[in-house]
């Protein structure tokens, strides 16, 4: 392990690699920091491996900062490969240049993070054959749906139902569900935040909308069955308000009927 705190050359004469390291010794810089490359001699006949971190300008529109900016300089640095970090997905800038990414992704995005690059070269001036192999032990998953029909939600229960101890997951549902529909999602939403590592959820614009079949159901005649006709087809700034309302009434209602079923 060589721990690299200033800019220098680390050599390994087994390997007859030279490493041209620049790293970054503050979270932000205004110049660029391997600029020394293009000047620094190395043994004849090794591999010449740039490290850095930051943003190669003009190669690839992803990766555009205007902090720890790099140019293009694998050419003029006559490097065989130049490995970087500060994207924290895997991409190439050139076929000599690459970002490897995190091995553990940090964000739900896509950009082919939580592996790392096995990078294999004949000698020097060859071209690289560059990789990538896994090694993200967690899986970051976005889901969102709308629910209009049964079957809409039915696709939703059916992932929460694979949802293992290695998911990251982020749900964000939209649409309608009766009150049968809601029973089921509640279940499948408990069940699956048991098992996932992390199950984050948006039901802000699910709407609970009772069938007139559930209401009867639930035994709501007269003024509470009139309440809950009027929560539920609430608009407006207060629609949130009286669908949390709803979602009460109707549970105490259902466990009401329950009981007496019971009884």
């Amino acid at each position: 392990m060589h721990l690299v705190l200033e800019p220098l050359v680390v050599e390994l004469p087994e390997q007859r690699i030279a490493l041209l390291c620049a790293p970054l010794t503050q979270r932000h810089t205004y110049g660029d920091l391997t600029d020394w490359f293009d000047h620094r001699e190395t043994p004849i006949g090794w591999l010449r491996i740039g490290m850095a971190h930051g943003a190669v300008q003009g190669l690839c529109p992803r990766i555009s900062s205007s902090t720890n900016p790099m140019r293009p300089t694998a050419h003029s640095a006559r490097l065989d490969y130049l490995a970087l970090g500060d994207w924290h997905g895997t991409s190439a800038s050139t076929g000599r240049t690459w970002y490897s990414g995190t091995p553990e992704p940090d964000r739900f995005k896509a950009n082919d993070s939580g592996q790392v690059l096995l990078v294999e070269i004949d000698r020097p001036s060859a071209p690289p054959r560059v990789k990538p192999v896994r090694t993200a032990q967690y899986r970051w998953r976005q889901l969102a749906q709308r629910i209009d029909v049964a079957t809409d939600l039915d696709g939703v229960l059916a992932t929460l139902a694979e949802a293992e101890a290695q998911d990251v997951l982020d749900l964000t549902l939209t649409g309608q569900v009766d009150l049968d529909g809601q029973r089921r999602l509640t279940t499948a939403l408990g069940v699956a935040a048991g098992r996932a590592r992390s199950l984050r959820t948006d039901l802000a614009g699910l709407l609970l909308t009772p069938t007139a079949e559930n209401i009867a159901a639930l035994q709501a005649d007269g003024y509470l069955g009139e309440v809950i006709v009027e929560l539920r087809d609430t608009t407006g700034l207060d629609a949130r308000r009286a669908q949390d309302a709803l979602a009460i009434l109707t549970s105490l209602l259902a466990e009401r009927s329950a009981n007496a079923v019971g009884a």
